[in-house]
């Protein structure tokens, strides 16, 4: 199992890694491979404002259809356009060519955030 030991990890499988003030986010490798083949992604626009703990989109599986929820709040600066062609990305690459949004974050609730460790102890 891939949990890359540089980002912060929500308890609904989803990951953030923080530049200055602007977090990217994603889902995590566990939770691709638990919703199995990716077949849609639906992301907010750009410019949407995303609350920490609240959904920001869905993620489509061919067996089910999961929340996507934000570990930060503030402004989609950007988001992943190539999901849209390519959902897949998602469980070729989690962690890289299948991130989801950029927001520019203005609250990122910490304690509620874990570790790598913590994150693999959770999933253990």
């Amino acid at each position: 199992m891939n949990i890359p030991k540089g980002l912060r990890y929500t308890k609904e499988h989803e990951w953030l890694h923080v530049e200055e003030d602007l977090a990217t986010i994603g889902i995590t490798d566990y939770a691709q491979k638990e919703l199995g083949d990716i077949v849609y992604v639906e992301l907010p626009e750009v410019g949407d404002m995303v609350e920490a703990n609240e959904s920001f989109g869905t993620i489509e599986a061919v067996k089910t259809v999961a929340d996507l929820f934000s570990p930060a709040t503030g402004t989609v600066e950007e988001i992943n356009e190539a999901l849209a062609e390519n959902p897949e990305l998602v469980n070729t690459d989690p962690y890289g060519d299948g991130w989801m949004i950029k927001v520019r974050f203005t609250d990122i609730p910490e304690e509620e955030l874990l570790s790598a460790a913590d994150y693999k102890q959770m999933i253990s």
